[in-house]
């Protein structure tokens, strides 16, 4: 019989994980669970996928304030360091600014604006066109900021970043100074010791202030890129992907996260006989059209997944098949003709017009936003998510 659903996404709930857990046991025993539970059956292709925090979390990979400014102070001097380009979050760097403050005398805070990398709103372009600004060339003192635009809030959080993030370094015991600038050349005015703080331009900021003379340059992903004290760490990206986890310490990105996912796909195979891919998700890759703040501060949105999961989609458009191709048509004689042509397509669509409008996007990144969005970060209590039928088509 043909099968009348598509895709279909489903949170799974699972205990609360501890570290040293048997994540990848507790995520098929919780996937297995929910089939009985539910009457559905896994079928070959599926989906299982983990979010980040639940690995991070079973790894125990943690790290503290002090480990931070440790590695700090010793790559970049302890003296007056320059950190740009920060996203304004309490969540995603709260923690790693008063740890930073910690290891070091005085810090040169150069923030984006309008908006930081991921749409976060610093003062609204409105604003900032009213002022007769050019955000791409001017260079605004903290005075010249407040004189100018005057407090502003968060639009969801209602936090004045500003503020907050010069009280956190005064705080944590650093001299702070604010300006504002989009042009990684500018803090080489003030100190040649520079940590970079932003995401996915983090190369560019680098290379940049290399090029133009700075002494000691770092990112985000080269702190905590090894452990302190025996804490958490990650080879790959350092604090970039990490969160808050108390008042004093963080919860970094996972690590070995191919590890983790062979070994669930092992496990459902020996115990099912399906040969399903696994992913481990961390933020989707979107945009919210009132806030403008794109979703995606961590580094990657998949840090493990099984080799199925390579590529892009190679689809065509069924609409345009049928407005085009076989206009003439309709009924059984339109749906034989468009499978017929799903049969044939070849393995890369690439200038085909029939693929126009199909979205060239990594599979990992598709399939990790539909399971952020599915899995949410509140209290829903579903970390694992299931996707049945994505590789689907109009054929099966």
């Amino acid at each position: 019989m043909e099968r009348k659903i598509g895709t279909v996404s489903m949170g799974i709930r699972c205990p609360i994980i501890r570290q040293g857990d048997d994540l990848a046991k507790i995520v098929v025993d919780s996937v297995l669970a929910a089939a009985e539970s539910e009457h559905f059956e896994l079928r070959d292709r599926d989906i299982i996928a983990a979010t980040e925090s639940i690995v991070a979390r079973a790894q125990g990979n943690y790290a503290k304030v002090e480990d931070i400014a440790i590695d700090v102070k010793d790559k970049l001097g302890g003296g007056t360091i320059g950190v740009i380009f920060p996203i304004l979050s309490r969540n995603r760097f709260s923690i790693c600014l008063k740890g930073i403050a910690k290891g070091c005398k005085k810090i040169v805070l150069m923030l984006s604006y309008p908006r930081d990398e991921v749409g976060n709103e610093l003062v609204s372009l409105d604003k900032i066109e009213q002022a007769g600004i050019n955000p791409y060339s001017d260079v605004l003192t903290l005075e010249k900021y407040r004189e100018l635009f005057g407090e502003n809030k968060h639009t969801f959080t209602g936090v004045d970043y500003v503020k907050y993030y010069g009280d956190l370094i005064t705080e944590a015991g650093a001299e702070v100074e604010i300006i504002f600038s989009n042009n990684p050349k500018t803090i080489l005015e003030y100190t040649k010791d520079v940590l970079t703080c932003d995401i996915h331009t983090r190369e560019r900021s680098k290379r940049i202030l290399k090029e133009n003379g700075a002494n000691r340059v770092y990112g985000l992903d080269d702190i905590l890129s090894t452990s302190i004290n025996g804490n958490g760490f990650n080879e790959d990206y350092g604090l970039l992907g990490s969160n808050k986890s108390t008042e004093d310490s963080v919860k970094l990105f996972p690590r070995d996260c191919f590890a983790f996912v062979e070994d669930v796909q092992k496990q459902i195979l020996d115990r099912t006989g399906k040969y399903i891919e696994v992913m481990v998700y961390g933020d989707g890759a979107f945009k919210d059209p009132m806030g403008k703040i794109w979703e995606l501060a961590d580094p990657c949105v998949s840090p493990g997944y099984t080799p199925g999961l390579e590529g892009t989609p190679n689809e065509i458009k069924l609409k345009y098949l049928a407005d085009n191709d076989f206009k003439e048509l309709s009924g059984e004689d339109l749906k034989a003709a468009i499978t017929k042509s799903i049969k044939e397509k070849g393995n890369n669509l690439v200038g085909n017009m029939a693929s126009q409008g199909t979205t060239p996007r990594q599979l990992t990144d598709l399939i990790g936003s539909l399971c952020d969005l599915t899995s949410g970060s509140g209290d829903k209590g579903t970390p694992i998510i299931l996707v049945q039928g994505y590789f689907d088509n109009f054929t099966n």
